[in-house]
């Protein structure tokens, strides 16, 4: 049976449902599309007047110089912080704002935030407007329940998670924000089902590998050096030795999905030859040998594997190839690289968050970690907090999908959950 403050709590929650569903529906149909950051500022704003109305005070930070940011497109982030009756940890929530394009295959207006049964539709609803709206309600619920609290309670909405959230978490952890001295826990409500905690993610490496060639006439491609062919020798190298190795690396990590227990690389992307030219042009491209290919890919590697040793692998192929290959050359190019990281599961945030998963659903928390990274890299890199999970309402596989989901039982779930993990943690 719940203690008496837990009551409390769920009955406000049970109370604010309407304003969940309302409030999820404005954050989607405010389009902060990622890139090139669009209506960031909207946003906030719109924030800022929610939880200052609510007797936060408020703080807008733009991320000026940070990745990203342009006179066109600032990086805003907002900061809010509701201090309790007497000192304490202060526990933030952390949701990212931005969202990615919408791409094809909708049949509903990604931004009507459409509510069907027990879901609400649109890009963002899911990853993560969805977890922003129902750590706010978890707040004003517990702030209502229990207004003796000790500590503080922060709620963040930050830029450009889904380009690597240098313009937002990044930028706030280099100033401070997520100090150990100043924050103690951290939950960040991305969406990995409510029933879930996500204790950190892979690790990840970029890189650019460029090929060269020689330009010539096209109809004499005999006197030039094709870059693109160089380029299918580096494809089919990685199909002939790296994909086979890559595919025998298991980790020890929860990661999920399954698939993703083994280390895995994606080609990102192939530009070789001639500029594509903008659209409406009608003319044929020039007769040209390409004299430059390149490709980028994704690597994400395990706690258990050295980065050095994952980008020797890679050289180590083209090395190969150089050596087989008459006339091969190439560059390679560092892009971005994130550690691998993972909260113990001792932690205090994940102690609290796994002791409410039990009151709230009845069942014992299952404990994942992402394949993919989000800002708890920052907080814990930058900001040398340790105490961080994910946890969020939400279906992880219909994150960036057409006709994007989340679910409303879902969301006040995950409230009650994040509302008692404050209680268990700030309450007199």
């Amino acid at each position: 049976m719940p203690n008496p403050l837990e009551h409390r709590i769920a009955t406000e929650i049970a109370a604010r449902r309407d304003d969940l569903v309302a409030l999820t529906r404005d954050l989607i149909r405010i389009p902060t599309l990622n890139p090139p950051g669009r209506n960031y500022r909207e946003i906030c704003d719109y924030l800022a007047d929610r939880l200052g109305r609510a007797g936060f005070s408020v703080d807008l930070v733009r991320a000026e110089g940070a990745l990203g940011d342009s006179a066109a497109h600032p990086r805003w982030n907002l900061v809010a912080r509701h201090d309790g009756k007497a000192g304490g940890d202060c526990v933030h929530f952390n949701s990212h704002h931005d969202v990615v394009e919408v791409g094809h295959g909708w049949t509903r207006d990604p931004f009507a935030a459409e509510v069907e049964g027990d879901r609400i539709y649109g890009r963002g609803s899911c990853d993560m407007k969805g977890g922003l709206a129902a750590s706010i309600i978890a707040a004003e619920a517990f702030i209502a329940a229990c207004p003796d609290y000790r500590g503080a309670v922060e709620i963040s909405a930050t830029a450009d998670e889904e380009s690597g959230g240098f313009g937002g978490v990044a930028y706030l952890a280099e100033k401070g924000r997520f100090a150990p001295e100043r924050v103690q826990h951290v939950i960040i409500p991305e969406p990995l089902h409510k029933d879930r905690i996500c204790l950190g993610h892979r690790g990840v490496w970029w890189a650019e590998i460029e090929t060269r060639g020689r330009i010539a006439h096209g109809s004499m491609p005999f006197l030039g050096d094709c870059a693109v062919r160089h380029m299918g020798a580096v494809l089919a190298e990685m199909e002939a030795t790296l994909f086979p190795l890559l595919a025998t690396k298991r980790t020890a990590m929860p990661v999920i999905p399954d698939g993703a227990r083994q280390s895995t690389l994606n080609i990102n992307s192939v530009h070789g030859g001639a500029v594509e030219q903008e659209d409406g042009y009608t003319g044929l491209p020039a007769p040209c040998v390409p004299d430059r290919c390149r490709i980028v890919i994704d690597r994400r590697y395990l706690i258990e594997e050295d980065l050095a040793e994952v980008k020797r692998e890679v050289t180590a192929m083209l090395e190969k190839i150089r050596a087989e290959r008459p006339n091969f050359d190439y560059e390679i190019r560092d892009l971005f690289e994130v550690i691998p990281s993972m909260t113990e599961r001792d932690a205090p945030i994940v102690r609290s968050t796994a002791a409410a998963i039990e009151k709230v659903l009845g069942r014992h928390a299952d404990y994942v970690v992402s394949p993919g990274t989000y800002d708890q890299k920052h907080i814990d890199r930058i900001g040398r907090l340790k105490n961080c999970i994910a946890y969020g309402p939400g279906v992880l596989d219909l994150a960036h999908q057409p006709d994007e989901w989340v679910g409303i039982t879902d969301m006040e779930d995950s409230a009650k959950v994040m509302a008692f993990v404050l209680a268990e943690l700030l309450a007199p």
